[in-house]
């Protein structure tokens, strides 16, 4: 066995060798897959990108090479030529595009030894997910994360395709631009040469394709690397892929239209199959009063019912002083849920107290009664309000929750999802739900900052009809905004753009943006709607989300290549690490510890 090289010419792929190659001879290079040794035959499942191939030392027809080839292990890289056999009846592997078949090697070469990994990469069984990233080398050479990086591969193409096809460009915008509010932190880059002022990289590409926009562009988009600063989960990293769109001279339902045909023609494709169109469409004030969410999952029914009105002269105060103070009482119908268990339905009221509940009222309907501790409070005939508002028959569980409207939505709204999860109304067959989320409120108060802040971003077109009001009610402003939603999670979202700089101004007042900062932050983008600016609008998709939904993986770090921990850590390189004192003080930049 001696040292070698190949060259891309004279390769077959290993998952290529099929029937059609039999008799053929053929060069193959990969990664020891598996070795076993059969009464002095080795085999060996040799793999490369394009899956695995089954090659045969057989020392009656390779005496030269087979004490080379004992000495093979686990993840060794090797180059091969031999001769493609059909195999024997009985031996072929109907899991296998090349099951059929097995290569008879006479001529071996070493390419690179290895030493033991890690975890297992051939029979890989689940180690902590820690380990997997400080090797993500290794990882990705497992068969499930190459499969999961090829599929990522094929929808951006799919996507880029499609997009082509109708006329859009692909632009590229700056990495390196200026610190703006648009909702989490930015992440800064100190400037060396102009010290004290720092770059940011960007949230998203928002401002900068509008003003392409401005140029007159007309159908931008592009595949974007995107930066955060912000509490991660698993569906967010602190930087993130974008697929970004941005058009002139359209109205909500044209972006809705071309967003449905891209998914569309991905997953006829990418997935096999077709999707039917259009989706489904709600307002944001119908999916918040049905659902409890602005990402509804739609793929199990379990809506809100609204009670309010019906007890606010009842005898249980709880309820009473709620609904007539400004607040709601809402509840589910909970069907088949006698079987629920007092000790579930403590753990169901734990659960909405995450959400501000202060607590969960219940009542099980059965044949001749209604059995609940409340149930004292109310009159026979409200009891019967009650059942006839919820649907409710005998067997089915009605849980309420009384309190702010924002908390009875995030209570009830949490509750659904939970509740559907734990009886099976949501399974692994469950059919996807996409449905657009319209008409979004402009403003939402944020206690915090004790003002109204953006729903959206700052930039999103109010509804022609509430212009009025961004001066004298600008809560009450609907915005020409969008969400798409599929099974219960936000795949992207988009606006109708403001295109005129008095309404600009009005937005930025409304949101107490002083004159003074609107230039500071975004004088640039005043500056140009003053010179033609085209009325336009956008959207853009969390790629890693849409790869990790259509996958079926776990979180998006299953289908990035290099990602990071929940802690914004890169266990391979150990990012984020100090530099040099040097370094820091070509920058300007002296390090105070805590």
């Amino acid at each position: 066995m001696v040292e070698g090289k190949t060259t891309l010419q004279e390769r077959t792929n290993c998952g290529e060798v099929t029937t059609q190659l039999i008799g053929k001879k053929v060069t193959l290079t990969g990664w020891v897959h598996r070795r076993r040794d059969h009464g002095g035959v080795i085999f060996i499942d040799l793999r490369d990108r394009s899956g695995l191939v089954q090659i045969v030392f057989n020392p009656d027809e390779a005496k030269d090479i087979f004490a080379d080839a004992e000495r093979l292990r686990s993840e060794y890289v090797i180059k091969v030529k031999g001769e493609v056999r059909q195999r024997p009846e009985g031996a072929t592997n109907p899991n296998l595009p090349t099951g059929e078949v097995e290569v008879y090697i006479t001529e071996l070469t070493l390419l690179n030894s290895a030493q033991t990994p890690p975890f297992a990469i051939a029979d890989y069984r689940e180690v902590d997910e820690s380990l997997r990233l400080k090797y993500r080398y290794l990882d990705l050479r497992r068969p499930e994360m190459q499969a999961n990086i090829i599929f990522r591969h094929q929808v951006v193409k799919a996507v880029r395709d499609y997009l082509d096809n109708q006329g859009f460009l692909e632009i590229e915008t700056p990495f390196l631009t200026r610190s703006t509010p648009e909702g989490a932190r930015d992440y800064l880059v100190p400037s060396r040469i102009h010290q004290g002022s720092f770059y940011a990289l960007p949230q998203s590409p928002q401002l900068f394709k509008q003003l392409l926009m401005v140029a007159g562009y007309e159908k931008y988009f592009q595949v974007v690397k995107c930066f955060r600063d912000e509490d991660l989960r698993a569906d967010r990293q602190p930087e993130f892929t974008q697929i970004d769109i941005e058009l002139s001279f359209v109205e909500p339902s044209d972006i809705q239209d071309l967003t449905e045909g891209m998914i569309a023609y991905v997953y006829q494709r990418v997935l096999g199959h077709q999707l039917v169109t259009p989706f489904p469409r709600l307002t944001w004030t119908e999916a918040m009063n049905r659902f409890g969410s602005d990402r509804p999952d739609l793929r199990f029914g379990l809506e809100l019912q609204d009670f309010t009105d019906l007890v606010k002269s009842c005898g249980f105060k709880v309820f009473a002083a709620v609904a007539q103070s400004g607040g709601q009482v809402k509840g589910l119908n909970v069907k088949g849920g006698s079987s629920i268990s007092r000790r579930e339905i403590d753990s169901l009221t734990e659960f909405v107290g995450q959400f501000g509940a202060k607590g969960l009222a219940w009542m099980f309907i059965e044949q001749d009664e209604v059995r609940s501790p409340i149930a004292k409070f109310f009159s026979s005939e409200e009891l019967e309000q009650i059942k006839a508002q919820a649907q409710a028959e005998p067997g089915d569980l009605l849980l309420f929750v009384a309190a702010k409207p924002r908390v009875v939505a995030a209570a009830l709204g949490n509750l659904r999802v939970e509740i559907a999860k734990r009886t099976g109304l949501i399974n692994e067959n469950s059919e996807d739900k996409y449905v657009w989320i319209t008409d979004f409120p402009m403003f939402e108060y944020s206690e915090e900052e004790n003002r109204l802040v953006a729903m959206h971003h700052p930039f999103t077109s109010p509804c022609d009809e509430d212009l009025a009001l961004l001066q004298t009610d600008p809560a009450a402003v609907k915005a020409k905004a969008y969400d798409l939603v599929l099974n219960g999670i936000e795949l992207g979202g988009g606006s109708i753009r403001i295109h005129s700089r008095k309404v600009q101004e009005q937005v930025f007042q409304a949101l107490k943006i002083s004159s003074d900062e609107a230039m500071d932050k975004f004088g640039f983008l005043l500056d140009a709607l003053g010179y033609g600016t085209p009325p336009h609008g956008g959207i853009a998709f969390g790629l890693d989300r849409l790869l990790m939904l259509w996958s079926g993986a776990d979180s998006i770090r299953q289908v990035m290549a290099f990602p990071k921990t929940q802690s914004a850590m890169d266990l391979m390189t150990e990012a984020p690490a100090p530099v040099s004192s040097q370094q820091l003080a070509e920058l300007g930049i002296v390090v105070r510890t805590k």
